[in-house]
């Protein structure tokens, strides 16, 4: 399934290095196939149902879980560029069998809520463009995406990361739109970046906001990316350049998916707030339609079915990654995909409202990023993992930081859930 780039052995006797094969641009990739699951169904529909209910109340979420899945994101592709290893394998070298199964379980469970999220989404968009009942549009989104799996199986990972940097471009394209016709008042974007909740309905969305930006899967993910982009066996004098090219590769995709979730709760907060309806896709789509006009309205529907065909082929590939590096066990792709579609697919035959199904799928998954974030956070910062590129002090802070704040965000939800 891995497709491994070996490195070029630098030069001898003090010789300068030789360049790196598709240097510059070309080694950018991997955080633009991680930034995918940035920009999947459930950030449409918890930045939909802020805008819509609460207008720019919670802007400053989105700014704050992006500069944290930043962080997180370079720090899982600095472990696979440094150790040549993904999380999953680095923590199954650390773990008895009994708790290497338990993480693995609770990571499945994490991917499962993002495949039925992915696939929810792409069938509410092929509902929206064609009329499709659900459960068939589910059913054809996660067929689809093994299109998009066997590109990276036949082709190798960079003609995958073209492909999926392509639906990333066109996911921009039909989400960012509407702004174009109704721009979002910029007072109330300031307002919106001063740090508050009002209610538990706010927490809630906000751990879905986390939830849907700070990914767990991909934090598994991006490790194995770095890792099968530069090789498994790290030559000392390019790992500075490898860092360097990272650093721009995290901070570019996460710029655009940022912009991108951003700009979906400025659309609803400017077009959709007060408007009936609009706390599903389908009434925000009717009312986009609605407001703005036909063509915008496709434009969203066709962002949401990208993003569902992409990001579902992403969750796929990250759950092989995840079972392999903890368990060792490999299970051909065609299997998993059937394996992960069908609790999607049954859920989409039971009529649930799929608006909510998408939200509370990144509260589950809000629930999973500590398991991801404290161990990446742990051995990224141990001299014995990382050598001479162990986290400074001051990083090793912030993401202690980021995963103080997640857990925080949750024991409140459960509090105020519980109370309320």
């Amino acid at each position: 399934m891995y497709v491994r780039v070996r490195r070029r052995r630098p030069g001898r006797d003090g010789a300068p290095l030789p360049p790196l094969p598709g240097a510059g641009l070309g080694l950018l990739g991997p955080a633009f196939v991680a930034a995918v699951a940035y920009v999947d169904p459930g950030n449409v529909a918890t930045n939909l149902s802020a805008g819509s209910g609460y207008g720019y109340l919670l802007v400053w979420v989105l700014v704050l879980a992006t500069a944290m899945a930043g962080l997180v994101q370079y720090l899982s592709a600095k472990l696979g560029v440094v150790t040549g290893s993904s999380l999953p394998e680095v923590l199954r070298d650390r773990m008895p069998r009994g708790g290497r199964l338990a993480y693995w379980l609770q990571a499945e469970v994490v991917a499962m809520a993002t495949d039925i999220a992915e696939v929810v989404g792409g069938a509410i968009a092929l509902n929206l463009l064609f009329g499709l009942p659900l459960w068939l549009g589910g059913l054809i989104t996660g067929v689809a995406s093994m299109a998009l799996l066997t590109v990276q199986n036949g082709r190798g990972q960079r003609a995958f990361e073209r492909v999926v940097t392509t639906a990333l471009l066109v996911i921009a394209a039909g989400f960012v739109a509407g702004l174009f016709v109704q721009p979002p008042s910029a007072s109330g974007i300031v307002s919106g970046l001063v740090p508050r909740f009002e209610g538990t309905e706010t927490v809630l969305l906000a751990a879905g906001m986390f939830g849907a930006t700070v990914m767990p899967h991909v934090v598994y993910l991006h490790s194995a990316l770095a890792r099968d982009r530069f090789g498994a066996t790290p030559e000392p004098g390019l790992v500075g350049r490898l860092l360097s090219a990272t650093r721009v590769d995290v901070g570019l995709a996460m710029v655009v998916a940022g912009s991108v979730n951003i700009a979906l709760l400025l659309v609803a907060a400017a077009s959709l707030r007060g408007v009936d309806g609009t706390d599903t896709i389908a009434g925000a789509h009717a009312a986009v339609e609605s407001g703005l006009g036909t063509a915008i309205g496709v434009l969203f529907a066709v962002g949401l079915l990208v993003s569902g065909l992409a990001s579902t082929s992403v969750g796929c590939y990250a759950g092989a990654v995840i079972m392999e590096g903890l368990l060792l066990r490999r299970i051909p792709l065609l299997a998993r995909r059937l394996v992960t579609l069908l609790p999607a697919v049954l859920i989409l035959t039971t009529g649930a409202e799929p608006t909510w199904l998408l939200v509370l799928s990144q509260v589950v998954l809000s629930f999973g990023i500590p398991f991801a974030i404290i161990p990446l956070v742990a051995v990224t910062a141990k001299s014995s993992v990382m050598g001479r590129w162990a986290n400074s002090r001051l990083t090793t802070v912030l993401a202690i930081g980021v995963a103080v704040v997640v857990v925080a965000l949750n024991v409140a939800l459960l509090t105020l859930t519980v109370l309320g």
